[in-house]
């Protein structure tokens, strides 16, 4: 019964101890790295926004903002969702791809390559601070455009 008693007491100090001791699941960054961060971050949004307007993806000349002046008009924070023009449920950077090869009949990109990155990223980015109101018809409903296959 001694044993028991000291080795609950050692438990009880040891959760004292750890309660008083401060732990981070990351260290804490400096000014300058959260800056270099930011950096990052917009110098991708600013490749995306170029990307965005460049009707350089396809083949065609249409650009993503053709059907999406900005990036925020392709509702980011929808996805992933099921998409009839897919047959799934799929991603922003499936339906990003979706739209390069077919609208504007280009090379689908890699899922995990820059370009694509930079492309969510801006989409992301430009949405930031807009309500988000899912399932509302303006937000899902098909784009008509003259040019390209696959298009209702």
């Amino acid at each position: 019964m001694h044993t028991s008693k000291l080795v609950l007491v050692a438990f009880t100090a040891l959760g004292v101890i750890s309660l008083t001791t401060l732990t981070y699941a990351k260290s804490p960054r400096t000014e300058k790295q959260i800056a270099d961060e930011n950096k990052a971050l917009t110098d991708v949004v600013a490749k995306g926004d170029a990307l965005w307007h460049n009707g350089g993806l396809g083949t065609n000349g249409l650009a993503c903002a053709n059907c999406h002046p900005d990036g925020s008009a392709s509702n980011p924070h929808t996805w992933p969702k099921f998409q009839t023009n897919l047959g799934k449920v799929g991603t922003m950077r499936d339906m990003v791809n979706w739209c390069i090869a077919v609208p504007m009949q280009g090379k689908p990109l890699a899922l995990d390559s820059d370009e694509l990155i930079a492309l969510e990223a801006y989409a992301t980015y430009t949405h930031r601070g807009v309500a988000i109101a899912p399932a509302k018809d303006e937000q899902h409903g098909a784009v008509p455009v003259k040019s390209g296959p696959g298009y209702p």
